[in-house]
């Protein structure tokens, strides 16, 4: 083993939304640095699908969707108190639709505030109590929660909303020493856009035409290296976007 390993062996994550994009390689990551897991998402078959790839590193899957509160609070209170996770990873989250305020669907804009915003407090509400001191939450946010844009409004919304939950949780729980901190992507090829565009994976691929976007194992290493930090030292803050990209509004992209 590593040091970083032998330092994590038995250690536990609970990771949501952990049945692809940034949640499945956070898990891969974390199964080969020594983590135990938890795996939690709507999916059933896909997390039993990657359950299957990362073997006996795994404890449990949770199948549960994060904006259902009752059924939020029975799959993680039925965790038992051993195996309360030493990092959360509040992961699951997704944009939909692309529609202007004055156009946009309610029904994407309760989807979006329900799982961003109200999910994110339902598994934190229900674990929080329970972690010990030197525990770690990282939420997963956005650079879409740092700078706004057109057709972005209510995802801006959510995430602007995480950025604030995370900086409000970290004084919250600062007493009892527990860290939060907040990852920030950029352009990343995961399913966002498919989700994002409903399916349409023509308008998905545009997104991403002409430069390299992030992916989701770059922005999983990132999270890897602020859990793995020494426990006097606190990384609250991390924004990590492709070389491509200084901004929402500045992407450099090649002619073809």
């Amino acid at each position: 083993m590593k040091n970083n390993e032998l330092q994590n062996s038995g250690c536990i994550m609970l990771i949501t939304g952990a049945t692809s994009g940034f949640g499945e390689a956070i898990a891969q990551l974390a199964a080969s640095s020594g983590y135990n897991l938890i795996l939690c998402g709507r999916r059933k078959e896909r997390l039993q699908a990657v359950q299957e790839s990362l073997g006996a590193c795994v404890l449990k899957c949770l199948t549960f969707d994060v904006c259902n509160e009752e059924a939020t609070k029975k799959a993680l209170r039925a965790i038992p108190d051993d195996q309360v996770p030493q990092v959360l990873i509040n992961n699951a989250g997704l944009a939909v639709g692309t529609g202007a305020i004055d156009e946009g669907a309610y029904e994407d804009w309760n989807r979006m505030i329900d799982t961003n915003v109200k999910g994110l407090l339902h598994v934190t509400r229900e674990l929080s109590p329970r972690m010990s001191s030197g525990a770690r939450i990282i939420n997963m946010g956005s650079v879409a929660g740092k700078q706004a844009y057109p057709g972005g409004a209510v995802y801006n919304a959510t995430k602007f909303a995480v950025d604030g939950l995370t900086k409000a949780m970290r004084m919250d729980l600062l007493p009892r020493g527990i860290q939060v901190a907040q990852v920030a992507p950029g352009a990343a090829d995961t399913e966002f856009s498919l989700v994002r565009y409903k399916g349409d994976e023509q308008k998905a691929a545009a997104v991403y035409n002409g430069f390299e976007p992030l992916s989701a194992m770059d922005v999983a290493e990132a999270v890897l290296f602020i859990v793995s930090r020494p426990p006097h030292v606190s990384i609250q803050d991390l924004l990590i976007m492709p070389a491509a990209q200084a901004s929402v509004h500045h992407v450099k992209r090649t002619n073809s």
